[in-house]
């Protein structure tokens, strides 16, 4: 699969050429020529022999980017000074902080914030442990919770590493929720001591939300916290990405003009996203489901399943169907993946329904190249931002929590998920759907807050 240069992967580079000539058009012809995109070239400084230039540019990874400097070097007469990762740049010291609500001018202003003003509403908490949420930030606070056990696609990298993931999630809750939320890193991967933890420190959050905690232990994390806590606990690797592919699947049925109680669909990947998925599907009203893993398609007659596996054997593959990936989308209507790269390829799409929907949502690398499965299916979804339809949990989380905490729900549970997925759906109005837009883009200025209202109507509905 090939990939285009992305921000991702940018740099600056501080560099010097001669003031005339023609080394400053060479600059530009030699990175687009070795597949890179100058996005900026600003001069910094000159004189009357000298330019000293900051040339951005994009590339397609790191060993690209290196490329693009070689080449740049080559060009006659450059001097390279000095090569900035731009998203290195913008994690220096953290990319998020905590400020004061009020000045701290004066005496008056400490005795009000602090000691000894503060005794007297701290008194008025103890007398009334309710009053947390109206007289602190507990009511607008958001604990993401991490043990590193499976930070993006990144493996087992541990509390220090999944730090700079936590701190970004916190950006995009303030961004588009305006929740305060804290990024905990956990230096135990032990189940009853991340539970223990979390129960200690949950009396300052309004909600937990679990993040990149690796499958089965984040299923058991997660059903013992929402049993201790009277604070909502949302694991987003399983309930925000079902939530969005909800979304995106009842607007692409919509596209093909099928209906959810009537597709055949089948799943690669039974993990935290996979089942979250698959049960969010079914309480949709999703009837013909089969899942596979990495030793195929997950039945009953199937040995050693654990009681996750066991619970989607017994809730999917009605027809007892016991064969691989590649036999199990025969004849399917959707395809959803979220295992691994290439598991499928071009011509197994091609064996699907006629009006078939893949969503095919490894990242970097989906299960199947999305080009290949665009020449046989109707509607094409990935995890990636480079692509149409990118099927991204911001879509979710955001909203979910801003309803959850102005409802000052207790708990989370499948009415809210199934609203929020249909909020997000509705946000796409039917001039707007097509193929290349189901699902909207996470900087729609309506889709976060229709999120929270239809969570809070819901949580009002549930009785909180």
């Amino acid at each position: 699969m090939t990939s285009v240069p992305s921000a991702s992967y940018s740099i600056t580079v501080r560099l010097e050429v001669p003031a005339g000539g023609r080394a400053v058009s060479e600059l530009t012809a030699a990175v687009e020529h070795a597949g890179g995109t100058i996005t900026a070239l600003d001069v910094t400084a000159s004189g009357h022999e000298r330019l000293r230039i900051d040339v951005t540019c994009a590339a397609t990874d790191t060993a690209h980017a290196d490329r693009l400097v070689e080449v740049l070097r080559q060009v006659a007469g450059v001097a390279i000074h000095k090569v900035s990762d731009r998203t290195f740049l913008m994690h220096l010291g953290g990319k998020i902080e905590m400020q004061a609500k009020h000045p701290i001018r004066n005496r008056d202003d400490l005795s009000m914030i602090y000691t000894p003003g503060v005794a007297r509403v701290s008194m008025a908490i103890a007398a009334n442990p309710d009053d947390a949420r109206r007289l602190t930030i507990k009511r607008n606070s958001v604990a993401v919770v991490s043990d590193g056990s499976a930070v993006l696609g990144l493996g087992n990298i541990g509390p220090h590493a999944a730090l700079p993931v936590m701190e970004g999630k916190a950006a995009l809750f303030k961004r588009f929720a305006g929740i305060d939320a804290w990024p905990l890193c956990l230096d135990t991967q032990d189940v009853d001591t991340i539970v223990e933890v979390v129960r200690s420190i949950a009396p300052g959050f309004a909600g937990i939300n679990l993040e990149d905690i690796s499958a089965p232990r984040c299923f058991e994390v997660e059903r013992r916290l929402r049993d201790l806590l009277d604070i909502p606990v949302f694991h987003d690797d399983q309930h925000g990405t079902a939530i969005v592919v909800l979304a995106a699947l009842t607007n692409a049925l919509r596209i093909v003009g099928k209906d959810m109680a009537h597709v055949r669909i089948v799943m690669s990947g039974a993990g935290a996203a996979g089942s979250a998925i698959l049960r969010l599907l079914l309480a949709a009203g999703a009837k013909d489901v089969l899942v596979a893993d990495i030793d195929g398609v997950i039945h009953a007659g199937r040995e050693g399943l654990s009681p996750e596996l066991r619970w989607i054997a017994e809730n999917t593959n009605h027809a007892r169907f016991v064969g691989d990936l590649h036999g199990a989308v025969v004849g399917a209507d959707v395809f959803v993946g979220v295992s691994a790269p290439n598991v499928l390829a071009g011509a197994d799409v091609a064996t699907m329904n006629k009006g078939a929907i893949v969503f095919a949502l490894a990242n970097p690398d989906p299960e199947v190249d999305p080009a290949e499965a665009r020449e046989h299916a109707s509607v094409v979804a990935t995890g990636r931002s480079d692509y149409p339809n990118q099927i991204n949990n911001v879509l979710a989380f955001p909203g979910v929590f801003r309803g959850l905490l102005d409802a000052q729900s207790h708990h989370v549970d499948e009415s809210m998920l199934l609203a929020a997925a249909q909020a997000i759906a509705n946000v796409v109005t039917e001039e707007q759907l097509n193929a290349n837009y189901v699902i909207p883009s996470v900087f729609h200025p309506d889709v976060h807050g229709a999120v929270a209202a239809a969570v809070r109507d819901a949580v009002a509905a549930s009785g909180r």
